[in-house]
């Protein structure tokens, strides 16, 4: 919705997702890490298999990561820089991770977050994954509590029972917010 008032969207989770999908330039190196197991047929991460090793081994997960960041990083450098160079008024950095990484907030002015209950978190995940219930549950609770998300922020959006016109009405009055 922020795209389409203007502002030039960067989104790293999908940086990282291709970063893992087949050719992506994870791939060489999770292999030699953790073994070609850990690469599907196709030449992608193993994403279960991974789930389940880095859920059950928190230093795995701090391996993938050690993998995956700084590729995320320089393809968002990469994309900061095209979005400057076309003179983007505004630049909105979608980072999943914003709080965990402890390095984000200082390099963005303004923090938005969009915000629902927990329970209607769990429930949209298990719709757009497939995901059981237990395991978002187990992948939300080895992420930064919603407590601290919120504090983090300088705006909030409640996306809790709103229609898709309130929340674009919201999304609104937040770009107003960002000069869009």
């Amino acid at each position: 919705m922020l795209q389409a008032l203007g502002a030039a969207a960067i989104d790293a989770d999908a940086i990282s997702r291709a970063t893992t999908a087949p050719g992506g330039a994870a791939i060489p190196l999770i292999a030699e890490r953790f073994g070609p197991e850990f690469i599907t047929s196709e030449g992608a991460l193993d994403r279960e298999r991974m789930r389940e090793r880095a859920y059950a081994h928190p230093e795995a997960r701090r391996e993938l990561e050690q993998i995956i960041h700084p590729l995320v990083g320089q393809e968002i450098a990469r994309q900061v820089q095209a979005a400057e160079a076309a003179g983007a008024r505004c630049i909105v950095f979608d980072i999943p991770l914003l709080v965990e990484s402890g390095r984000w907030r200082a390099q963005v002015e303004r923090v938005l977050v969009v915000d629902c209950e927990p329970e209607t978190q769990v429930a949209r995940v298990v719709a757009r994954s497939a995901l059981a219930p237990e395991q978002v549950r187990a992948i939300i609770a080895a992420q930064a509590p919603r407590a601290l998300r919120l504090a983090a922020a300088d705006l909030v959006i409640c996306n809790e029972g709103l229609t898709l016109e309130a929340l674009r009405n919201e999304v609104e009055q937040a770009a107003r917010s960002f000069g869009l």
